[in-house]
Formats: C-alpha cells, sequence, structure tokens
C-alpha cells in the first residue's frame, strides 16, 4: 500500500529586507507521522511554522495538502483546510474554562450561522451540545477532564500545554503542527508529553513538531530535517541525522 502524503513542500523562501530566513526548504510528511524539524536557535524553524500556518506569506514555494493544492492564508482558512497549531508562548483564553478554550477550537467545524445561535434554534442547539461533548472527549484524551471548568489560568504550566493540544485536535487537523511544545517542562512533564505525542500519533494523526530538546525529538521522530540558518542541512531517519557531520557542526561548531 502506498504511502499517503500529507504535506509536501516544494522551493520555499522567505526573505525579510536582507535577510533570507528560509532558502528552498523541501519537506515531505507522510500520514501517521511524527516528523521533526530541528536546527539551532535562528535556524527559521518559527519562520517556516508561520510560514505553512498562514501568518507568513512565502515568497516562492509550491504546497500540497494530502494531495491537493494548499495556499497558506489567514490562520482560521487554514484551520479549516486540516492545519492546526500551537504557539511557543501559551495562547489560551485566560479566562475561559478549560472546556470553552476547547470548544472555541471546535468551532472552526460547525455548520449553524451565528442567526441559528441567537435564535436557539433546534440545529444550532443539538451542534452546541455536540461541540460540547466532543470537547469532554478531548479533555479526557489529553488527561485534564477534572480541570474542565477551572479557567485556563489557574491550570498549571504543563496542563496549560495540554489544553492547548486539546483545543487544537478539536479542529480534526489532518496535520498537528506543534511549536516547542516541551519548553519550560521539567522532566516529567517532557516525559508526560511524549506520551501524550505517541497516544496522538497512535490515532492515527500525524504531527509535525519544532522542539530544541534534541534527545526528546531523537525518540520521538519517525523522520526530521535539519535547518541552520534558513537553509535545509540533512533530512533522513534520527539515527541518520545523529551522525550527520553538518548537523554535528551546526550545533557544536566546526572542530568537534
Amino acid at each position: 500500500m502506498s504511502e499517503q502524503i500529507i504535506l509536501k513542500i516544494d522551493g520555499v523562501n522567505k526573505r525579510f529586507g536582507g535577510l533570507q530566513a528560509l532558502s528552498n526548504v523541501n519537506i515531505k510528511i507522510v500520514k501517521g507521522q511524527i516528523y521533526g524539524l530541528i536546527g539551532p536557535n535562528g535556524a527559521g524553524k518559527t519562520t517556516f511554522f508561520n510560514v505553512i500556518t498562514g501568518l507568513y506569506q512565502p515568497d516562492t514555494g509550491t504546497f500540497q495538502l494530502a494531495g491537493k493544492p494548499y495556499s497558506p492564508s489567514a490562520p482560521h482558512e487554514v484551520a479549516k483546510a486540516g492545519i492546526a497549531r500551537t504557539f511557543q508562548n501559551i495562547r489560551l483564553f485566560s479566562e475561559m474554562t478549560a472546556l470553552e478554550n476547547v470548544m472555541v477550537g471546535r468551532h472552526v467545524r460547525t455548520h449553524q450561522g451565528v442567526l441559528g445561535a441567537i435564535l436557539r434554534y433546534k440545529a444550532a442547539r443539538k451542534e452546541e451540545e455536540e461541540i460540547r461533548a466532543r470537547a469532554m472527549e478531548l479533555l479526557e484524551f489529553v488527561g485534564i477532564a477534572k480541570f474542565a471548568d477551572r479557567t485556563s489560568r489557574h491550570l498549571s504550566y504543563g496542563d496549560q500545554r495540554r489544553l492547548e493540544i486539546a483545543r487544537a485536535l478539536a479542529t480534526d487537523p489532518q496535520l498537528l503542527a506543534l511549536d516547542e511544545p516541551a519548553a519550560g517542562m521539567n522532566a516529567t512533564e517532557k516525559l508526560s508529553l511524549r506520551e501524550l505525542l505517541v497516544k496522538i500519533k497512535g490515532e492515527g494523526k500525524t504531527i509535525l513538531l519544532i522542539e530544541h530538546d534534541v534527545k526528546l525529538m531523537m525518540g520521538l521522530c519517525d523522520r526530521l530535517t535539519v535547518l541552520d540558518y534558513g537553509k535545509p542541512i540533512a533530512e533522513g531517519l534520527p539515527a541518520e541525522i545523529q551522525k550527520n557531520p553538518a548537523v554535528i557542526e551546526a550545533y557544536l561548531g566546526g572542530g568537534h
């Protein structure tokens, strides 16, 4: 059975004034993979995420999502197309409950309009009940259902990260793009996160992951691309990446 390619990107370039932030980046992510993007600080990883999720417009490049042409546009359109992302800095609705935060994510898949919600049509009420039920399922899935009614700002840091992932999953993404989800976590929280990502993969989801913790990435990802100064310098299996001289030099400097 042939592999299904979820995201295929060819020849992506992005320049900011005199800075070439991305230079001829090519990536192919197969359904069901955890695909990692690593590189030293300033390598262009977050710029790449911002390009594929519509925050930045690329200068050049072609995009395919699940075999169809894809044009990164406004973030809400990107979510509808099937890419959900989290950010380095947590972006939750701090005064909403955990349940409400996930329900917000689910609304990208709703069909009832504003009028139906205001007038409380039967179909709108039914859809809202379904959204609530699905949100609770996702809170259970990520392990924080007991905090459903707690405002997000009162959750622990690790649980806020889990809530962000639950909200992203609520959009039913074809690709879940996580930007440094382990940032600021202690060793126990990182282990718990690793278990959650493996669990998500086990549900058939495809994950694109940026993370500075190289040890975590090597033990978690199916394949990796390494960026350095916006250029891809290696791509392959974790065992291949670990031995690649260009990668070692990028992280450690010449002579190591």
